[in-house]
């Protein structure tokens, strides 16, 4: 637990830090956080990242992460997919000189990848570059969601959530991770009035509340991952922690649908 605490921490003030601070060294941080999410995906796949579709699919998620419009402006302002979709196109190409040992079904992997993980640090990203307040209020729904769903379901947890998938989670937790991003929420508009999006309170809890069950989600899909590819943890960067995708797997799924949802 120990161990746990200080890796927390010590990852949490380095990515506020940088997410403060913003401009390059965030930009760095999120293509770091991109190639390693990649990474932990193709070795629980029994892939190697170095191989030629490895690292075509890590440009093609680095391609949809990165504002590449800022960097490469004359590529367009659809660059992103502009970019991933080239790769792809490379990607298909050569499927055709080896003599079906890669096939179209092979490439389903390493790009689904590569736009799962690509799309949710985009909109982390975005989100960032947008307001501060909207990526610290993402941030705090998914940790106290996280937190609320662990304390009030081991208190109160009788009635397994999906135990095929996440045997530990129950649905008393699921509705307490619910309650306290709600609770969270309204306590960082409160006392940030000025920074906060422009909706009524009614309309903030709704908001709030689907990204709680989103993010629990997105937790339950890589959970998923997990126990198809038959691994405990993403990676052992964090210690304590597990990998990137462990630590990232609900503000994935959570970002896209705040920026779909029209918070930035």
């Amino acid at each position: 637990m120990t161990q746990r605490i200080i890796t927390g921490v010590v990852a949490g003030a380095v990515f506020l830090g940088l997410a403060i601070m913003g401009g390059k060294p965030f930009h760095i941080l999120v293509g770091l956080l991109t190639i390693i999410a990649m990474s932990e995906l193709f070795k629980m796949r029994k892939l190697e990242i170095l191989s030629f579709e490895g690292i075509l699919a890590t440009v093609a998620a680095l391609a949809l992460a990165l504002p590449t419009t800022q960097y490469f402006p004359k590529l367009g302002t659809d660059s992103h997919f502009t970019l991933f979709t080239l790769c792809l196109f490379i990607m298909m190409g050569v499927m055709v000189f080896t003599k079906g040992n890669y096939s179209f079904e092979d490439l389903g992997f390493p790009f689904l990848s590569a736009f799962y993980i690509g799309i949710g640090f985009q909109n982390l990203l975005a989100a960032q570059q947008s307001s501060l307040f909207i990526l610290f209020l993402a941030l705090f729904i998914v940790w106290s969601t996280d937190s609320g769903a662990y304390f009030i379901g081991r208190k109160f947890g009788k009635t397994k959530l999906i135990p095929s998938v996440s045997p530990n989670k129950t649905v008393e937790g699921s509705l307490g991770g619910i309650a306290c991003a709600i609770v969270v929420a309204v306590l960082m508009v409160f006392l940030y009035p000025n920074k906060a999006p422009d909706i009524n309170l009614f309309k903030l809890i709704i908001l709030v509340a689907i990204f709680s069950i989103v993010g629990q989600l997105g937790d339950l899909v890589e959970s998923s991952l997990k126990r198809h590819f038959g691994v405990k943890d993403s990676g052992k960067i964090l210690p304590g922690h597990g990998g990137i995708l462990d630590r990232f797997d609900s503000l994935i799924f959570v970002f896209p649908i705040m920026h779909l949802l029209g918070l930035f």
